[in-house]
C-alpha cells in the first residue's frame, strides 16, 4: 500500500530536496551513493524507473495522486508520497508543478567513456553548453535521430538538472551518456586523441573558412564519428576546432549565419547518423 503523507509542515526536513536544496547540493559532487536528482512529470518518472533509477520520495498534487500510485511499481510502495492541493504546493516549491508531480531519485551509476565508445558508431560530444533547456533538447534529438551515445565535458550543464531532464522527455535515461572523466579523456586533449585511437574521428561543428558542408560524403561515409557541439554564444573553443579531424557547417539561406545549438544538433544528427549500406 502506498505510503501517502498529507503535507502540513512546509519546513519539514524530509521535504528539503524539493524546497531547500540547490541542484549542486542534490548532486553532491556527482557521487551516486549520495547524489539525487529531481524527475518531473509522469512520463519522465516512468522513463527513469524503467532505466533502473531508485526513487527516494515523491511530491504531487492531490489530484494526481491516483496516477502516481499506479506509476510506482510494488517494490517502491514504501517510499513516502507527499501530497497537497495545487495552491499549497505552489507556495511550498516556489513554482507550480508543470506536470503535477515530482520524484526525488538516486543518481544512477554512469558508464565510463570507454564503455560508451565500445559499442557506438555515432557519438555526440558537448563542450561548454550551459543552458539546461539546450542540454535537454540535444539529448532528445540525439536519442530520436540515431546517435549511440553522448559524452559531456565537465564545463557543461548537468544533464540531470531538473529542467534538462524534463525537456529531454526522459531520453536522458534512454541514450547512454557520461561525463568526460579520467586522464585519457581530458578535454580537448588528450580526449580528442583518445577518441581517434578508439576509431572515432571528430567533426567540430563551427563556422570557419575551411569548414566542409555536413553533406560532404566524407562525413556520412565514416564508419565511426564523434560530432562535437559547442557553447550557445561562442561556439567551440579554438583549440578544439584546430585539433578535430573535420570542421563542418550547416548550409544556410536568407543571410542566416547560425542556428540555436539544439536546433543545429537535430539537423546534424539526422544528416550524419550511421546508415546501413542499403539506406
Amino acid at each position: 500500500m502506498a505510503h501517502i503523507i498529507e503535507i502540513n509542515d512546509l519546513s519539514a526536513p524530509e521535504l528539503a530536496p524539493y524546497t531547500q536544496l540547490t541542484h549542486a547540493q542534490l548532486r553532491s559532487q556527482r557521487d551516486p551513493e549520495k547524489g539525487m536528482f529531481i524527475a518531473e512529470s509522469g512520463k519522465v518518472i516512468a522513463c527513469a524507473l524503467k532505466a533502473g533509477c531508485q526513487p527516494i520520495s515523491c511530491l504531487t498534487e492531490s489530484r494526481h495522486l491516483p496516477a502516481l500510485t499506479q506509476l510506482l511499481p510494488p517494490q517502491w510502495d514504501h517510499i513516502p508520497i507527499y501530497t497537497a492541493p495545487r495552491d499549497v504546493l505552489a507556495r511550498l516549491t516556489g513554482y507550480e508543478l508543470t506536470r503535477g508531480m515530482l520524484c526525488a531519485m538516486r543518481r544512477p551509476q554512469l558508464p565510463t567513456p570507454e564503455e560508451i565508445c565500445r559499442s557506438a558508431r555515432r557519438l555526440v560530444l558537448l563542450e561548454n553548453i550551459t543552458d539546461s533547456t539546450n542540454i535537454g533538447a540535444i539529448f532528445r534529438s540525439a536519442a530520436a535521430l540515431g546517435m549511440d551515445g553522448i559524452l559531456v565535458a565537465p564545463s557543461c550543464c548537468d544533464p540531470l538538472y531538473r529542467r534538462s531532464v524534463r525537456v529531454s522527455m526522459g531520453t536522458v535515461f534512454q541514450i547512454p551518456w557520461t561525463w568526460l572523466t579520467g586522464e585519457a579523456f581530458q578535454w580537448p586533449q588528450p580526449g580528442i586523441d583518445t577518441l581517434r585511437a578508439l576509431g572515432f574521428p571528430t567533426a567540430a561543428m563551427a563556422l570557419t573558412d575551411n569548414s566542409i558542408s555536413i553533406e560532404d560524403p566524407v562525413l556520412a561515409q565514416a564508419d565511426k564519428l564523434a560530432i562535437v557541439l559547442g557553447s550557445e554564444g561562442n561556439g567551440l573553443c579554438e583549440e578544439t576546432i584546430a585539433r578535430c579531424d573535420y570542421t563542418a557547417r550547416i548550409p544556410m539561406y536568407h543571410g542566416v549565419d547560425s542556428l540555436n545549438v539544439a536546433a543545429a544538433g537535430a539537423v546534424i544528427f539526422w544528416q550524419l547518423r550511421a546508415r546501413e549500406k542499403n539506406e
